[in-house]
């Protein structure tokens, strides 16, 4: 029951007994009926202002509690000029200015935070309680290269995407670096807030390929030319020695002489393949800015094949080639570009044991030039090493060939990716 019930129904009892009381006891004097039935109709008066004046306040303070519930924080009252009704009123307008700053406090900041998430340059996936995606920043989508239908509202360990399994593995105030694909390299780092009294993570996804290219560069750019500087100063002076020595007719007399010379000319043009090889470190050092021009890749692709394919024969490799109608031009360093194509298609040729097939696919409407070989294919266990400097599967590898590969395509700015989709199908892809 309502207070406003029990009030009217305390005061009509109230009053009712009052009358039946007069009437018994006055009954017999008309006047003294008359002045209590007087009094008694101005407590019913006095009850029902007193009624108002208390049920005010309450209407009030249920109108506010509406407006609070429904967070509407522009209703407020006026003054009545009733001490007690205006103090209440002043009180509860003070409560609402506040809540109404407060709300627009927080308004602004979750519209700064919320446009700092979708321009930052780091990659910020927003997870739920579950662990299921609730937001991912434009950035997020691009490094993963997905649309975001096909990641919101997803489990982070239901996408089979390399980032989102290593992601979904780490553990909260943990970050881990990876290369997947043994080009592109990510950090990771998990963390969490707390949203009601539960915590929920986010991640964030920063791509270190420009800054770990540029490190490495660097500390092999030094190693490099020191060795070049040694190998040159030294191979110089003992092949001009070793060369003079066999001019010196009078040096080569009896049964061992032949022997001899040939031995100091095995050892001078070992030294000339140790000077060869040392250049060919130096080429991925020194190598130019591209100097880019508008050339038909189709064309390009075609001087490759028609260079390789006499080598190829003679493995029993067949090239086939699928190329659209329409020319594909793209800017670039044509001599650059050749090189990078050859060493990607030598790598393919090489890891052919037998005869097998080398693809090449240009495909116009996604700017993209895919070589496909039937080799053995990557292992785990190298695919994140293929394009560092100095490693190679060969037994007499240098580990220079993808290297170079790596910083044309990159000094391009063209995207490439090298993977094994399954055994006797291992795809090197450039996005142009």
């Amino acid at each position: 029951m309502k207070l406003r019930t029990k009030y009217i129904l305390l005061v009509s009892i109230l009053h009712l007994v009052a009358l039946v009381l007069t009437y018994f006891i006055f009954c017999q004097n008309k006047l003294f009926f008359i002045v209590s039935e007087v009094f008694i109709a101005l407590s019913i008066i006095a009850s029902c202002q007193l009624y108002n004046q208390l049920i005010q306040p309450l209407k009030m303070l249920l109108q506010g509690a509406e407006a609070i519930k429904d967070r509407d924080f522009n209703i407020k009252f006026l003054a009545t000029g009733k001490y007690e009704l205006d103090e209440l009123i002043h009180v509860y307008n003070q409560m609402i200015d506040q809540l109404r700053t407060e709300r627009t406090k927080q308004e602004q900041q979750h519209f700064f935070l919320e446009k700092l998430i979708y321009t930052s340059p780091t990659g910020i996936m927003i997870l739920d309680y579950e662990n299921i995606i609730k937001q991912a920043n434009p950035k997020a989508l691009q490094l993963l290269a997905m649309q975001e239908k096909d990641v919101i509202d997803n489990p982070v360990n239901s996408i089979a995407h390399p980032v989102l399994q290593q992601i979904h593995l780490l553990q909260s105030g943990e970050s881990k670096i990876i290369t997947p694909n043994g080009v592109i390299t990510y950090k990771l780092q998990k963390a969490h807030f707390i949203d009601r009294g539960f915590a929920r993570h986010f991640i964030m996804i920063e791509e270190l390929t420009a800054e770990i290219l540029a490190a490495e560069k660097k500390a092999y750019g030094k190693v490099i030319r020191m060795m070049a500087h040694e190998v040159n100063n030294t191979i110089g002076p003992v092949n001009s020695i070793l060369q003079t020595a066999l001019k010196k007719k009078e040096l080569w007399h009896g049964e061992d002489a032949q022997t001899m010379q040939d031995a100091v000319q095995v050892a001078i043009n070992r030294n000339y393949n140790l000077n060869l090889f040392m250049r060919n470190f130096a080429d991925v050092v020194r190598l130019p800015e591209p100097s880019k021009t508008s050339i038909n890749l189709n064309d390009v692709v075609h001087a490759v094949i028609q260079l390789m394919e006499l080598k190829a024969g003679e493995k029993e490799i067949v090239f086939y080639h699928t190329f659209h109608d329409q020319p594909l031009y793209i800017l670039a360093d044509r001599q650059q570009l050749e090189q990078a194509i050859i060493n990607i298609v030598k790598n393919a040729m090489e890891a052919i044991e037998g005869n097998g097939v080398v693809s090449f696919t240009i495909n116009s409407t996604t700017r993209q030039l895919v070589i496909s070989d039937t080799g053995q294919g990557i292992e785990d266990n190298t695919a994140d090493q293929l394009f560092s400097p100095f490693f190679s599967t060969k037994k007499d590898g240098q580990g220079i060939g993808l290297t170079l590969v790596k910083e044309i395509l990159h000094n391009h700015g063209f995207e490439f990716s090298l993977e094994t989709k399954k055994p006797g199908d291992t795809k090197f892809t450039i996005k142009f």
